[in-house]
């Protein structure tokens, strides 16, 4: 049996929870394990969060955050309902 204790790495700190628990996810979807360190100990605040793995998977969480497309104007443009693009 190993001691997972210490091999635990910061992998990302988000200024809001909700964008932390939607890496977490993408990262479990992946098969990564994540840990989640709330910010505030009070509950319902939305004070960040800090992403942290095993060192096993440091690596590819980090490529799987990196591949993120953060450019709102590279977003597809939707359908107004319309015949329309918006």
């Amino acid at each position: 049996m190993t001691d997972q204790v210490d091999n635990w790495h910061k992998l990302a700190r988000y200024d809001t929870n909700i964008q932390g628990e939607l890496h977490a996810n993408l990262l479990r979807n992946n098969g990564v394990t994540v840990s989640l360190q709330p910010l505030s100990a009070m509950p319902g605040m939305n004070s960040g969060i800090v992403l942290w793995v095993q060192d096993t998977d440091l690596v590819r969480a980090q490529r799987i955050l990196d591949s993120i497309d953060t450019d709102a104007a590279s977003l597809p443009e939707t359908d107004d309902d319309n015949g329309g693009t918006l």
